[in-house]
């Protein structure tokens, strides 16, 4: 196993681009829009990664099975999200990076019977790749898009080939000794 992927800055000028449909607008009107979304698709299973839209959901009726954050916004701290959940699993991932845990992890709280909360610390922007990867086929991870809105990554076979593909392009280095 590869400890630790790191992002090169071509592919972080590609993640800038949204990974699935960018729904836009305000917090109300993409709730509204994804509520609906839920409601037809009715996928088995909706995952977010981030702490504003994991609040905007759970404000709006809109409960994940897998809420990925880190108690910050804009790298500010925010209290924690009041929601009740069956379990909190901890996870590091710096910035800029990937784990190997925060895949175990993911792939842990995707398993779960009931709804699961991951804390990172670090940066969770990037486990928005390792929930696709590990979401049930037809699941939905969905996360923000600043000033823009929010997007809906639908795990398909060809959404998983495309994050696979970025994952694997990342640059591999190894863990810093404690």
């Amino acid at each position: 196993m590869i400890p630790i992927r790191r992002l090169n800055p071509r592919l972080r000028r590609k993640l800038k681009a949204p990974l699935g449909f960018l729904i836009r607008g305000s917090v109300e009107e993409t709730m509204q829009k994804l509520g609906r979304l839920v409601e037809e698709e009715r996928p088995p299973m909706v995952i977010s990664v981030g702490d504003v839209v994991s609040e905007s959901m759970t404000g709006h009726g809109i409960l994940p099975k897998v809420l990925v954050v880190d108690n910050k916004v804009m790298r500010q701290p925010i209290p924690p999200i009041p929601l009740d959940v069956g379990q909190t699993l901890h996870v590091k991932n710096p910035p800029g990076t990937l784990t190997d845990e925060a895949l175990a992890v993911m792939r842990e709280a995707v398993g779960k019977a009931h709804p699961t909360r991951v804390l990172v610390e670090g940066e969770e922007d990037l486990l928005t790749l390792v929930a696709v990867l590990c979401a049930p086929e037809g699941s939905l991870v969905v996360y923000g898009q600043p000033g823009e809105g929010i997007v809906v990554v639908k795990a398909t076979e060809k959404s998983k080939r495309m994050v696979r593909s970025i994952v694997e392009a990342m640059e591999t280095v190894s863990p810093k000794k404690g």
